[in-house]
């Protein structure tokens, strides 16, 4: 640990998150910080959001936070929890909770509980830690010699049977924090892993824990080792990850494009199965989903006509015609050299190439309205793009000539 406990109340006090919390509710014991804010607090980081646990009633709770800062309220009767928005800041008030798997990967039964059952269902124990706005600290066993030892260790044998999601949220804690796996933990995770784990659970939940993976800073770390799994066949056969493709690939990126779609199409070129419906039961959108799909499985015939271009503006512009800054970079990674100075070339330069003329030029030269006019337009563009034509006079000539053709 970086932080001694007996400095948390004030560092916590000085979050911009936590302040309005001291003004309303400093003095009652209830209320509990927990989680990843205490843990990163502890390393010496500022978290900007809290997670809040009440140990009884979230509600009567709730309500002294919203007259206390002029808030709104909204209570989840059935979950027993409580929204408290305030400006531009809301305040997610969750009462503490046991819970039990009815069976391998299914969602838990949850009931209310003590801090200490809530605690204790958590996934790993630098996770399971509690700190009152009074400064009073609650861990499981083990939870800060870990954080000390920078290690992530789960706090049972049966919690990657439980829920196997755990396993996806270790290979993201460990990536994000430096953190080494303590060697039980590593030996459970293996096991799981071997046995299938992963398959007892609902491709959503499995979705919604490789999309956090996928946002790390740390994602190429974290999708490399899930890719290592099962011979690449744990999370879905076929999976791999060629990190310096992947690297290649990323620094070709334009800034409108995706990163995380970037990393995931590296991920999935070798996938034999159908690739779109895969990703539309994790819950990608339709658009992510082209977006991965058109990287991953045109990416090399593209990078193919990048090096047939011969450095030519036009025709490099022709090989990436309707790829997205997804797909073109990719391609650049696997064409090699020449590829790559013209994905960099198209990023910077050739894609904001525009004409100064437009179908409306032609129309007013008489061309009449059809594929004459598209074609125009295009042989005006193509010369522009490879220095043959300069302003519109120009630009109107080589269309017209194109278009009577």
């Amino acid at each position: 640990m970086t932080i001694s406990p007996d400095e948390l109340p004030a560092r916590l006090r000085a979050l911009p998150a936590a302040a309005p919390l001291f003004d309303v509710l400093a003095g009652d014991p209830r209320l509990h910080v927990v989680g990843g804010a205490v843990r990163d607090l502890l390393l010496g980081g500022l978290p900007l959001d809290l997670d809040l646990v009440v140990e009884g009633d979230a509600s009567e709770l709730a309500r002294r936070l919203a007259d206390g800062l002029g808030g709104e309220l909204v209570v989840h009767d059935r979950f027993g929890t409580a929204t408290v928005t305030a400006g531009s800041r809301s305040y997610d008030l969750v009462r503490a909770r046991a819970e039990s798997y009815p069976r391998p990967g299914a969602l838990p039964e949850v009931r209310p509980g003590t801090l200490a059952e809530d605690l204790a269902r958590r996934d790993f124990t630098v996770n399971a830690i509690a700190l009152t706005l009074a400064g009073r600290l609650d861990a499981v066993e083990h939870a800060l010699d870990d954080l000390a030892a920078r290690e992530l260790r789960v706090l049972h044998a049966r919690s990657f049977a439980d829920d196997p999601t755990r396993l996806l949220r270790l290979v993201r804690y460990a990536t994000r924090l430096g953190f080494a796996v303590e060697r039980e933990t590593a030996r459970l995770a293996g096991e799981a892993v071997a046995a299938g784990a992963l398959a007892t659970v609902t491709p959503a939940r499995i979705g919604r824990e490789l999309r956090l993976l996928l946002r790390e800073p740390s994602a190429p770390e974290a999708l490399a080792r899930v890719a290592g799994w099962g011979e690449g066949d744990a999370l879905v056969p076929g999976l791999s990850f060629d990190a310096e493709l992947a690297a290649r690939a990323r620094a070709l990126l334009a800034p409108d494009g995706r990163d995380d779609l970037l990393l995931l199409a590296v991920a999935t070129r070798r996938v034999g199965r159908p690739l779109e419906g895969w990703l539309g039961a994790l819950g990608f959108a339709a658009r992510e989903r082209e977006t991965v799909v058109a990287a991953a499985r045109r990416g090399g015939r593209t990078a193919e006509r990048l090096r047939a271009a011969g450095g030519r503006p036009s025709a490099i512009c022709a090989a990436l015609r309707g790829a997205g800054p997804e797909q073109a970079a990719l391609a650049g990674a696997l064409g090699g050299e020449e590829a790559a100075a013209a994905v960099a070339r198209w990023r910077d330069e050739l894609r904001a190439v525009r004409l100064e003329i437009d179908g409306g030029d032609l129309r007013a030269a008489g061309v009449p309205q059809g594929a004459a006019i598209g074609r125009g337009l295009a042989a005006a563009l193509a010369a522009k793009l490879d220095g043959e034509a300069q302003g519109r006079e120009q630009e109107l000539a080589v269309a017209l000539t194109a278009a009577s053709r």
